[in-house]
C-alpha cells in the first residue's frame, strides 16, 4: 500500500457480488441475447402450442354467445393425426393466431382475437398470382369464392336477438384444426362427411333436424347409408346461405329439387304454380309446399303430405276459402306430375297427346304443302307471263258499268267483327303464349310490361271473354238472316257449310299444282276460306271448354275428376299454338304471301271491296253467276279512297307485323321448350 493511501472496507456479501458478476454476466447476456430466437422459435414450432392443447385435457375460452355461461373446446383431441391430416396440417398454430404474443397463458392482452379466414386466404391469393409464371390456384380461388359467398348469406349477418355477434361463423361449421373435406366422392371419408351434416347443422337448428332425420332423404342417408341422398347443404348450399322464406330461395328451389328429380321438375314446368314460378312470382305452390321442406315423405306414406288421404288438406293450405275459393273434392285425383309418356299411370293425358300431336301434324303437314305447292305454281305463271287474268272474264260485263269499280265483299259489321277479332285473338296469344313458354328469356320481360302474372291472367281471361262475345255476336246476327231469307240453302254457292263441291275444289287445286290440269273455278267461297272459318268454330269449343275449367277450377272440381284438368291444361295449350301457328303461317300465306297477292298487305277485309278484275280472277264462278242473274251491279261499287286505302294499308302491315312476331315467340319457345 502506497503512502498516504486510505484503506476501503466493503461488507462481505458486496465483495463476493464483485467476484461473481463476471460469471452473471457470461450467463445473463447469452440469455439476453436468445430471447427473440427463442420467441420465434415458438411462434413457428407447434410442439410448445400442443403440451398445453392436447385433447386430455379442456381449454375454457370466452363464450362467443352472451346467453352461453360456458365455452370450452379442445382444440385438437390429439397432436398429430386430426390437425396434421387437415388442410392446414402443415401450417403453425400462430399463423391465423396471429396475435399471440408469448407462449404463456393468457397469451395476448386486450380484446381476444377474431379470426378471419377469409382475409389469409384471399391475400394468399393475391400473392400466389403475382409470383413468375403464376402457379395453379384454382383452389384457392374456389375458397376465396366460397367466402365472398358467405359474407353476403345469412349465417353472416348480425344474430337478431344478440346483434353484437353473427349467426355463424367458419369454424362452427368447419372445424378450424381439423378441417378436411374429402374430394374423393366415391371415398368412405366422403360418405362420412355427408352423414356427419345433419348433426353439424343440428347444432343451431334443432328442430330442422329432427324433422329431417325421420324423412325420406334422412332415412336414405343415415339408415340406408346412401351418401347422395339429400341433405342440408344440398338445398341451402354450403356458403351463400339464404333464408328460407325470402323470393328468391323459393324461386331457386323447384331447380334445387329437380337436380335429384329431373322428371318432375319438367312435369312442374308444365303447370300453372311451375309456369308462374319459372317466370320468378312466388306465389303459388312450389315444391316444398306440398311435399314439405324437412318432413318428406314418399307418396305411398301415410305420413307424407301428398298421400291421397292428406291431399286435399294440402291444397286447402293455399286454397284455403279466403284468399282462394275452397279445393274441391276433385283436386283429390288431380295430378300435378302427370305426363304423356306413361299410358298405364295417366291413360286420359297420353290418349289427348297422341290426338292432339295427330291433329297438329296432320294439320301441319296438309298446309305445308298446300301452301308450298301454291306458291310454286303462282310463282311460275307469273314468271311466264300465263296467269289468267279476270279482264279476260270479265269482258262480257255490261260496257255501261264504269272502269275502276271494285266489287263489295264485305259489309262494315264482318270488318268490325274480323278486326276486334284478330286485335283480341293476338293479345290473348301473347297472354297465353307468355305464360305457357315461361321458361323463355322473353315471357318474364312480357309478363312484368303487362304487369305481372296475375294481371295478365286477368288480360287473358278478359280478351277470351271479349272472342266469345263476338263469336256469338256473330251468330245471333247471321243465323235470323239465314233463315229468313227464301233464297239461301245451306249447301248452296253462298253458304259456308262444307260439300262435295270442297272436295272436288281441292282435289282439282292439287291437280292445277301440279300442272295436270285447269285452276278450279270457285264461286262465292273456296275451300280454304272456309276451312279458316270452321277452324274458328273448331277452336273456340276446344280452347272455351279447356279454358274454362282452367279459369274455375274449384268450381268444376265439385263436379269432374281431377284428370280433366291435366287433359284441359294440355289440350289448352296445344290447341292455342296450333290456331297461331295456322293463323300467321297458313292464313297469312292465303291471304298476304301469295305471289299473287305481293307485296303485302291484302286489303278486302279493312275496306271490304276488291278491285273487280282481281274479285273475278279469284271467284270466277260467282261472277258468272252474278253475271247471267244480272246482280252484278248491285255489288260494285266506288274504289276506296286514298286515305282510306293508306290507312288501310298500315293497319294491315301493323297486324301482319304483330303477327308475325307472335309468330316468331312462338316458334322460338317451342324450339325452348
Amino acid at each position: 500500500m502506497r503512502p498516504g493511501s486510505r484503506t476501503i472496507h466493503l461488507p462481505a456479501w458486496v465483495w463476493l457480488l464483485l467476484r461473481l458478476s463476471p460469471l452473471l454476466l457470461l450467463v445473463a447476456f447469452p440469455a439476453s441475447l436468445g430471447a427473440d430466437d427463442a420467441l420465434s422459435h415458438w411462434r413457428t414450432d407447434n410442439e410448445a402450442c400442443w403440451r398445453c392443447h392436447d385433447g386430455r385435457k379442456s381449454i375454457k375460452v370466452a363464450a362467443t354467445r352472451p346467453d352461453a355461461e360456458e365455452d370450452t373446446r379442445e382444440l385438437t383431441p390429439t397432436p398429430v393425426v386430426p390437425y396434421q391430416a387437415g388442410v392446414h396440417g402443415k401450417l403453425a398454430c400462430t399463423r391465423c393466431h396471429t396475435a399471440m404474443t408469448s407462449p404463456e397463458p393468457p397469451h395476448q392482452s386486450g380484446t381476444p382475437q377474431q379470426i378471419d379466414c377469409s382475409y389469409c386466404h384471399a391475400a394468399l391469393l393475391v400473392s400466389r398470382r403475382a409470383e413468375s409464371p403464376p402457379p395453379p390456384v384454382s383452389r384457392l380461388e374456389k375458397v376465396v369464392a366460397n367466402a365472398e359467398a358467405y359474407r353476403q348469406s345469412f349465417h353472416a349477418r348480425a344474430n337478431i336477438d344478440y346483434p353484437e355477434v353473427i349467426n355463424a361463423t367458419c369454424h362452427e361449421c368447419h372445424d378450424a384444426h381439423s378441417f378436411n373435406v374429402p374430394t374423393d366422392r366415391d371415398s368412405a371419408a366422403y360418405a362420412a362427411w355427408r352423414a356427419a351434416i345433419p348433426d353439424l347443422c343440428g347444432k343451431c337448428h334443432e328442430e330442422q333436424r329432427e324433422e329431417y332425420l325421420g324423412s325420406i332423404h334422412g332415412v336414405a342417408l343415415l339408415k340406408n347409408k346412401n351418401p347422395k341422398a339429400p341433405t342440408c347443404i344440398d338445398c341451402h348450399s354450403t356458403h351463400a346461405i339464404g333464408g328460407a322464406h325470402l323470393a328468391d330461395f323459393k324461386r331457386r328451389s323447384p331447380d334445387t329439387c329437380g337436380s335429384c328429380h329431373p322428371a318432375n321438375l319438367t312435369s312442374y314446368r308444365d303447370t300453372y304454380h311451375g309456369q308462374v314460378t319459372r317466370m320468378g312470382f312466388v306465389h303459388t305452390a312450389k315444391c316444398f309446399d306440398c311435399h314439405e321442406a324437412h318432413k318428406a315423405f314418399g307418396i305411398s306414406d301415410p305420413n307424407s303430405t301428398v298421400h291421397p288421404r292428406n291431399r286435399l288438406a294440402t291444397c286447402r293450405r293455399c286454397h284455403d276459402g279466403e284468399e282462394r275459393p275452397l279445393a274441391p273434392v276433385g283436386f283429390l285425383t288431380f295430378t300435378p306430375h302427370a305426363h304423356d309418356g306413361d299410358y298405364s299411370r295417366y291413360p286420359e293425358v297420353w290418349i289427348a297427346s297422341r290426338f292432339m300431336a295427330t291433329l297438329f301434324g296432320g294439320v301441319a303437314l296438309f298446309f305445308l304443302v298446300h301452301s308450298g305447292l301454291w306458291f310454286f305454281r303462282e310463282w311460275k305463271e307469273l314468271g311466264n307471263g300465263s296467269r289468267r287474268r279476270a279482264p279476260d272474264r270479265a269482258a262480257s260485263a255490261p260496257s255501261t258499268l264504269p272502269s275502276g269499280q271494285h266489287f263489295r265483299r264485305f259489309s262494315g259489321l264482318w270488318r268490325a267483327l274480323h278486326l276486334l277479332f284478330a286485335l283480341a285473338m293476338m293479345l290473348m296469344v301473347l297472354t297465353g303464349i307468355s305464360l305457357r313458354f315461361a321458361d323463355t328469356d322473353w315471357a318474364p320481360v312480357v309478363t312484368q310490361l303487362l304487369g305481372g302474372v296475375e294481371q295478365m291472367g286477368r288480360i287473358h281471361r278478359l280478351t277470351a271473354s271479349l272472342l266469345f262475345a263476338l263469336f256469338f255476336l256473330h251468330l245471333l246476327f247471321l243465323l235470323p238472316r239465314l233463315c229468313r231469307d227464301p233464297r239461301f240453302t245451306w249447301f248452296g254457292p253462298d253458304s259456308l257449310v262444307p260439300g262435295w263441291r270442297d272436295l272436288t275444289d281441292c282435289r282439282a287445286m292439287f291437280r292445277w299444282f301440279l300442272g295436270k290440269g285447269e285452276r278450279p273455278r270457285f264461286d262465292r267461297w273456296t275451300y280454304y276460306e272456309k276451312f279458316d272459318y270452321w277452324a274458328v268454330f273448331w277452336g273456340m269449343t276446344v280452347m272455351g271448354a279447356s279454358g274454362l275449367l282452367l279459369a274455375f277450377p274449384e268450381s268444376f272440381g265439385q263436379y269432374v275428376e281431377g284428370w280433366a284438368f291435366n287433359v284441359a291444361l294440355l289440350i289448352h295449350g296445344e290447341e292455342a299454338i296450333l290456331a297461331t301457328v295456322f293463323l300467321f303461317t297458313v292464313h297469312f300465306f292465303n291471304n298476304h304471301f301469295r305471289p299473287s297477292k305481293l307485296p303485302p298487305p291484302n286489303i278486302v277485309m279493312f275496306t271490304g271491296t276488291e278491285e273487280l278484275s282481281t274479285w273475278a280472277d279469284e271467284h270466277p264462278a260467282h261472277h258468272e253467276r252474278l253475271l247471267r242473274s244480272g246482280n252484278l251491279e248491285e255489288h260494285l261499287v266506288a274504289a276506296p279512297t286514298k286515305t282510306t286505302t293508306a290507312l288501310s294499308r298500315t293497319l294491315g302491315l301493323a297486324l301482319i307485323g304483330i303477327g308475325l312476331t307472335l309468330l316468331f315467340l312462338v316458334l322460338s319457345g317451342m324450339a325452348a321448350h
